[in-house]
């Protein structure tokens, strides 16, 4: 017999996962962050130089912090210190004290010589470790190890595995034991899926993070900001009102000397497949539950799934002049060096409107930037869609800035339209603020842990999907790059591929970054 009473149940919880904890419970445990491939170019160009700032801006303390490097190199502590000195440099608001900050770092620093896949050097690696944990009065158990794999995703599985057999906590007190692994995360849906199973079965999914540094980018971590705490920006977002959005990366120069490993990837496996790809995610995606972590990613992994299959009419592969010429680049290769390609999202939001993914080496200018263009003004009075459309631009790098391009009438007595800009330069805007490098961010997020920022598994997937066959036409060589002259805007079939997508180019206005 049924009643007609209402009745209250408590929910299961949402999953084992590391995000639903309790938010900021202080970790009291020693830290011990490793640097795998402490001597390769990664580590002393980007890690120590990031581990060095969150140093001297307090986040990592050295009463409770200690950095170990490990790498094949025989060196001593004090040479890797050399090495990586020349990198440690003063941002424009800590010269002063520099050198005791540099100096008190370097004492931080250990080195450990040892090969990726044998025991040996790990067996020392944590003897180290845990010396210093004893040193530092450390339970059992209760201390942090941060492993940052400075190192080619080919030597990972072994790695994992001994840092599992050889270097993790004893027992679990409140402590941890989390990885860090650098892109290319495989080369193709097979590899990845292969390299996430080997490092899977190693380590649960809340210990990896996965980095792609530009999600640690200033204006990249501002884009959800913007778009959900701004109210006029959300009734405007959406097929409605935009015709076309476009995310670019461009660089002036070319592989300089990287020719040969620059190749074994090529444009869209270097920078379209991780770094554009996830910075359309975070333009594309719906609103999160909250901003817990597993929230925000769960939206980037729907937006990636409702990614429809490329089209070849809308793909434009290009090889600049000059790149077979390159000594370590094999002869006759395919390896684009700039592509230009159109994703389109099947969904409510985004359906016909055309993500314009751009990426390319040797060209032009060098700026990473995402640029909303909207549609055209219906009936317009002033005939200004003749000079341009609304556009809001967002520049990751270099001069960080976001600049709303409009039409404003033209001062003087007579009734004529320009287009201007309202803009937010970040040089101009936060003149006492040092923005931190990327790097900076996403490590001290892997302390925190904090994965908002990191790639899931299944978001790696989703990615590998979109972009695995036409990687293996361009491997057998079945879609051919076309040339373009170093320093050009690429081949001239991309900008029609874009005029074709609806883009419409602003003739006669240039944004020019404003001066202090």
């Amino acid at each position: 017999m049924t009643s007609d009473k209402w009745s209250i149940e408590k929910r299961a919880p949402l999953g084992n996962d590391s995000v639903l904890k309790e938010e900021n419970v202080p970790e009291i445990g020693c830290l011990s962050i490793v640097v795998l491939g402490a001597s390769g170019d990664l580590a002393k160009k980007k890690t120590f130089p990031a581990l060095f700032n969150l140093y001297r801006q307090g986040f990592l303390q050295s009463h409770e912090v200690y950095i170990f490097g490990y790498a094949r190199t025989k060196i001593s502590d004090e040479e890797l210190r050399d090495r990586i000195r020349g990198y440690l440099v003063p941002s424009k608001n800590t010269v002063e004290g520099h050198e005791e900050d540099l100096t008190n770092f370097l004492q931080l620093i250990k080195y450990v010589c040892g090969s990726y896949d044998t025991e040996e050097g790990y067996q020392l690696l944590d003897k180290e470790i845990s010396e210093h944990e004893i040193y530092r009065n450390c339970t059992e158990g209760s201390s942090r190890r941060l492993f940052y794999l400075a190192l080619p995703p080919s030597v990972y599985p072994p790695v994992c595995k001994m840092i599992r057999k050889c270097c993790m906590n004893k027992s679990d007190l409140g402590g941890w034991t989390r990885i860090v692994v650098e892109k290319p995360f495989g080369r193709d849906l097979q590899s990845a899926e292969q390299l996430s199973n080997q490092i899977g079965e190693l380590f649960e999914e809340p210990q990896i993070y996965r980095i792609d540094h530009y999600l640690g980018k200033e204006l990249v971590q501002n884009l959800l900001v913007l778009r959900f705490a701004n109210r006029f920006f959300m009734p405007l977002w959406n097929r409605d009102n935009i015709d076309n959005i476009q995310i670019v990366f461009r660089e002036d120069f070319g592989t300089d000397g990287r020719g040969g490993y620059f190749d074994q990837y090529g444009i869209i496996r270097d920078i379209i497949q991780n770094h554009l790809l996830q910075v359309l995610c975070l333009v594309a995606m719906e609103k999160p539950v909250s901003l817990k972590p597993e929230h925000i990613r769960d939206e980037k992994v729907k937006v990636l799934q409702s990614v429809v299959p490329i089209k070849d009419d809308e793909v434009v592969l290009g090889q600049y002049d000059g790149y077979l010429e390159d000594p370590t680049v094999p002869d006759g290769s395919y390896t684009p060096t700039f592509a230009t390609m159109v994703l389109r999202i099947h969904n409510e939001r985004w359906e016909g409107v055309p993500f314009i993914l751009k990426a390319g080496k040797a060209l032009n200018s060098r700026k990473a930037e995402i640029r909303v263009q909207f549609k055209d003004v219906p009936g317009d009075i002033f005939k200004s869609n003749t000079q341009g459309r609304n556009e809001f631009v967002i520049r990751l790098q270099p001069s960080e800035a976001m600049y709303m391009k409009l039409t404003v009438k033209q001062p003087g007595l007579k009734m004529s339209t320009v287009q201007s800009e309202m803009d937010l330069s970040y040089g101009q805007r936060y003149q006492e603020v040092t923005i931190p490098e990327a790097y900076e961010r996403l490590i001290l997020d892997t302390i925190r842990g904090d994965q908002q920022h990191f790639v899931r598994r299944d978001e790696l997937k989703a990615a590998w999907e979109i972009f695995t066959p036409l990687l293996h036409r361009i491997d057998k060589g079945e879609f051919k790059s076309l040339p373009y002259k170093p320093g050009s805007r690429g081949p001239e079939e991309a900008d029609k591929l874009l005029e074709k997508a609806g883009y419409v180019q602003t003739h006669g206005y240039i944004w020019i970054p404003p001066t202090l």
